[in-house]
């Protein structure tokens, strides 16, 4: 194992550039956006404990510790890089509410103290371990942010209940959580306590899945959840596309921890299976909005995708794990195309609204079509963000995503330091100091100064996008890497990743994309929308590959606008008409950054075009 570690986000400033806009948007806005909704909703109000059948405030949910614990989060995050006394006080007070309400064993879920407090760890599905791993995320982000330990002394009290009925007892009625969370939650507790009673409880659950008979639902089988088999004979991504990256991420953290090498081909296995038989090239995964799941190889609608944000997420999660285990960019590569596309498609421009789905083409003609139906029969994704969700996971996981962004960028062991994303910063690492200047993902163009860090290697990644790159210092290539000696005191490379709009064809048994081509420049990949082509009707388009796209930036986007050339067949008045009649005109068609669509109200779109 090459075996490296994240440099925290804390020592990483983003300085500038695309991923400052969208930090700065996410501190200042979409924080208080989702907690507005989540105050709305009655999210907030349930850590009173208050909620009795027949009152009017609402009813507490099964995973609503898990939407706050996510928030709380999020603001951890945010205080570590500047002080906000209204954040601040508004987790204190909501981490004051569960000394209170704890149960004296050290039991705390909401829904399960007030509403069905029989059912306390009778149904695996009832997402007490996840939401217990999500608050144990919180506590360890508090910790470090703040120097706090409440939020780690009530996980830990829960930690031992857990133990006690699960390991010890046996007195639960399952054996493995229904949906996984917690066992990457404990090995990032462990990793910060150094407490072993972490790493064996998830290393418990992990060893114990799939080796027992344990329903879930009578809906669904156990893929669903990913507990057909035991862990480390897993060879491909099945079941519910947030579970299973969540599972995976806590098989890559425990592989990397004990150095298990059946784990870790396990971890391999599976992160192929998805990147080259069940992804979308916007990075989205789970294609089927039933059970919100993968489904089998090559199986990538576009009209229908459910492509959850919580998807990407845990895919990007699965896959920056990956990076610092093996040392191989594919692994930064699948984080790059997350956090470009598939990850931020999940959130509006002004960072008040959310898309749960991400479909890769909207068609409104098919919205209203059933005209002699009371109602669609037909389930399409939602055209429109909106600000809440019943199931309201994707926004507190997208600020918390925004809020850590600066952890993506830089990992280290004893002799090297790998700058895997390329975003404006300066990074502190001991003595060695290392600055980021870049206008990416407008150009690839890269200046990187280092400081006293002579004797040790910087690996600036190559991005598997790029066909054409220089490097101002001689390099060795090693897995997708530049190795380059840092020889004196200060050194400024500068490399040059050249960017051009390629297109993109898909392998042929992905019918959805039979003879269509999608455009991408550098990481971004693009869609029309007819906001931007009033006049044109993309199904009777096909691209002109001949023909470079224009460049053009877009400050709107801080992000490029492609400007392509496209036939568009003429129109007949006759509905069937013999070939010989065909007629095309060349028309000029304006693409947008993936993640920028729905932005200006409803209009069709699409990411892949005939040729």
């Amino acid at each position: 194992m090459d075996k490296t570690i994240p440099v925290p986000f804390t020592s990483v400033k983003i300085t500038d550039g695309f991923w400052k806009k969208r930090k700065e948007l996410n501190e200042n806005v979409t924080i208080y956006a989702v907690r507005d909704r989540f105050i709305d909703t009655g999210r907030f109000e349930a850590f009173k404990f208050n909620w009795k059948e027949g009152s009017d405030i609402p009813k507490p949910h099964i995973f609503w510790d898990s939407d706050v614990a996510k928030w709380m989060e999020s603001v951890a995050y945010i205080l570590a890089e500047k002080e906000d006394k209204i954040l601040r006080s508004q987790v204190e007070e909501l981490v004051s509410l569960m000394e209170i309400n704890q149960q004296e064993d050290g039991y705390f879920n909401i829904a399960h103290t007030v509403v069905h407090p029989e059912d306390r760890f009778k149904i695996r599905n009832n997402h007490e371990l996840y939401c217990l791993g999500h608050f144990i995320e919180a506590a360890v982000a508090w910790k470090e942010s703040t120097g706090s330990d409440r939020l780690i002394t009530i996980t830990d009290k829960y930690i031992d209940l857990v133990i006690r009925i699960f390991c010890v007892e046996r007195s639960a009625e399952f054996v493995t959580p229904g949906h996984e969370e917690i066992e990457l939650a404990l090995i990032r507790l462990y990793r910060l306590t150094k407490n072993k009673k972490y790493l064996d409880l998830a290393l418990f659950f992990l060893n114990e899945r799939g080796l027992h008979n344990e329903g879930l639902t009578d809906w669904c089988n156990s893929s669903y959840n990913q507990s057909h088999l035991p862990v480390r004979q897993q060879r491909e991504a099945m079941g519910h596309a947030v579970r299973a990256c969540y599972l995976y991420s806590a098989m890559a953290d425990a592989a990397k921890e004990t150095d298990d090498k059946e784990l870790l081909d396990a971890c391999t296995n599976i992160f192929n299976d998805i990147v080259h038989n069940k992804m979308y090239i916007t990075g989205g995964i789970g294609s089927s909005h039933h059970g919100e799941a993968f489904t089998v190889a090559y199986d990538l609608p576009n009209n229908t995708a459910y492509a959850e944000t919580c998807a990407s997420i845990s895919l990007m999660m699965f896959a920056d794990r990956m990076k610092d285990i093996i040392l191989d960019s594919k692994y930064a590569d699948i984080v790059e195309r997350e956090i470009y596309n598939g990850i931020i498609s999940g959130i509006s421009l002004d960072g008040k609204a959310f898309f749960y789905e991400n479909p890769l083409e909207i068609n409104l003609s098919d919205r209203n079509k059933h005209t002699s139906m009371k109602q669609e029969p037909e389930r399409l994704p939602i055209t429109q963000r909106q600000e809440v969700f019943s199931c309201s996971c994707c926004p507190p996981n997208l600020t918390r995503f925004f809020a850590g962004i600066g952890e993506k960028v830089f990992s280290e062991n004893n002799d090297s330091v790998f700058l895997h994303q390329y975003i404006p910063c300066t990074a502190l690492m001991g003595d060695m100091t290392i600055s980021v200047e870049t206008e990416y993902p407008v150009s690839g163009k890269i200046k990187i100064n280092v400081k006293n860090g002579t004797g040790k290697y910087l690996c600036v990644r190559i991005p598997g996008w790029c066909e054409n790159y220089s490097i101002s210092e001689s390099f060795e290539s090693v897995g997708g890497y530049a190795k380059i000696l840092i020889y004196s005191d200060e050194i400024t490379v500068f490399a040059d990743f050249v960017m051009e709009p390629v297109f993109y064809l898909c392998k042929k048994d992905v019918r959805a994309n039979a003879n269509k081509a999608a455009l991408m420049y550098g990481p971004v990949v693009y869609c029309f929308e007819k906001f931007d082509n009033p006049y044109i009707n993309h199904w009777s388009l096909r691209f002109d590959t001949e023909i470079t796209p224009e460049v053009i930036y877009d400050k709107n986007y801080s992000c490029n606008i492609l400007i392509a050339q496209a036939f568009e067949i003429e129109n007949s008045d006759k509905l069937y008409y013999n070939i010989k009649e065909k007629k095309e005109n060349k028309v000029t068609i304006k693409l947008i950054p993936y993640f920028a669509f729905a932005n200006r109200g409803e209009s069709d779109m699409t990411v892949w075009f005939n040729i």
